[in-house]
């Protein structure tokens, strides 16, 4: 008998294992592929590096800037950038696997079905157990546009799995769709030299980033070469040939290949009979991640509440101290951090502005460029800045958007800040080292209480 049974071992259904077994109940891990998931194999870990590889290469051709000669001429390699972020890849998912096997974790390689609340069926094997946890993620889907299934089989459309893994690098790109993982995937074959193009069916790319970043964003992409149609639907596929709608005026674009990267879908078949509360694919939970079925939880994809691996590693921790009555605090989802991985970042917490104004909450705006710090002029970066939504009473933050090299290192010390309902006096009262990046969070936080000293 288990204490908890985990169907999926991506970052919320490996962590929520380690942390059940650190607290020491009995615990199994079931695994259809590679421990990891999607982030670790096929999207967050191998993306990030392919987006160093791709900032490297830009660098060096960029480097005449920084006082070097003669570098301008470097290429690269496309199968020893793969071969590289292949590395990577292995050598977590092995760390993975040797942590579960130190906590003594049971890790069953197979197909997970739950039978009922107390019973989960894996190959031959019945796993009888007092809890249950969903951890099954979800897939990238291809829409019924026309021709989109037959491009697909022909491979010449991918989703984020296949492109990964591409043996030649493509001259050109069309990618359908210009969310977080559009955008990325732009990001790193525009820095390689590809020639991208992005049609998203909305007005905007990014559709829930604050008004103000989107806007300087895509400027960005724009000048640096990448093309964004958007208020454009495409209607048909033909292998490498996009055919889309904009503007009432059917138009067509050809590229070497084509990115489908319009959103995912959660993998449901392990408990579909279950007859779980579930809103369109996903389960519905509350927040100690419980269903409505007594004993079951869902974390991750899964539930729907936010596609990011950090949530589902945090919600996996909240649900296994919940099933083992640990004391814990329930999911904030008002909290949580997220990151673009472009060039350069965005990262952002909160509420924008935009949500802010239709809550007609009394709040205060405090902008600075990055240009104003040192510490990025010295490294060569002035595109972006920072914004710091603050409650006007009490200057305590309500939102932050950072568009900037580093974003997504900066972020965290507004997710902590939020956390223990510090204010814009508190983060001014730290001392933030100089020269640092870390300064653009100083320089906000004065600009909130009253005006930043460098700008």
């Amino acid at each position: 008998m288990y204490d908890v049974v985990i169907i999926g071992g991506g970052p919320g259904g490996y962590v929520a294992a380690i942390k059940a077994a650190q607290l020491g109940a009995k615990v199994a891990l079931i695994e259809k592929e590679s421990l990891g998931g999607i982030c670790l194999n096929h999207g967050c870990i191998p993306t990030k590096a392919l987006i160093k590889s791709s900032k490297v290469y830009q660098t060096i051709k960029d480097s005449e800037s920084f006082g070097i000669i003669g570098a301008q001429e470097a290429d690269f390699d496309w199968q020893k950038i793969i071969k590289r972020k292949d590395k990577i890849v292995k050598q977590l998912t092995n760390g993975v696997a040797f942590l579960l096997r130190k906590n003594k974790v049971d890790v069953y390689n197979g197909y997970g079905e739950i039978v009922d609340n107390k019973n989960v069926k894996v190959g031959d094997d019945i796993l009888a157990t007092k809890n249950i946890i969903i951890a099954t993620g979800a897939h990238a889907i291809i829409p019924p546009i026309e021709g989109a299934k037959e491009a697909y089989q022909n491979k010449y459309l991918l989703t984020s799995k296949e492109l990964l893994n591409i043996e030649k690098f493509p001259e050109s790109l069309t990618i359908i769709g210009g969310g977080v993982i559009g955008i990325e995937f732009a990001t790193i074959f525009n820095l390689l030299g590809a020639k991208v193009t992005i049609i998203e069916m909305l007005p905007s790319i990014l559709n829930n980033i604050d008004e103000e970043i989107k806007t300087a964003y895509t400027r960005k992409l724009k000048k640096d070469g990448i093309e964004i149609l958007t208020n454009a639907t495409v209607t048909k596929i033909d292998n490498n040939k996009v055919t889309y709608q904009k503007d009432e005026i059917e138009k067509e674009v050809k590229s070497e290949l084509v990115l489908m990267a319009v959103g995912t879908q959660a993998n449901s078949k392990a408990f579909e009979h279950l007859n779980l509360k579930m809103e369109r694919a996903n389960i519905v939970t509350d927040q100690y991640l419980r269903t409505s079925i007594e004993g079951i939880y869902a974390i991750g994809d899964v539930n729907g509440k936010e596609m990011l691996a950090h949530v589902a590693s945090h919600e996996g921790i909240i649900a296994v101290h919940h099933l083992l009555n640990k004391e814990t605090r329930p999911m904030d989802y008002g909290k949580i951090p997220a990151c673009v991985y472009g060039s350069p970042e965005i990262a952002m917490i909160g509420l924008t502005e935009e949500e802010a104004k239709a809550q007609n909450l009394n709040y205060k705006v405090s902008k600075v460029p990055l240009a104003a710090i040192g510490k990025a002029l010295a490294d060569g970066e002035k595109e972006g800045f920072i914004k710091l939504i603050v409650e006007e009473q009490y200057k305590e933050i309500i939102g932050v958007h950072i568009y900037a090299y580093g974003a997504t290192e900066l972020i965290s010390e507004y997710s902590l800040a939020m956390i223990a309902e510090a204010s814009a006096y508190e983060i001014s009262a730290a001392i933030h080292p100089h020269p640092t990046l870390s300064e653009l969070t100083l320089e906000a936080a004065l600009g909130a209480i009253d005006k930043p000293i460098h700008l």
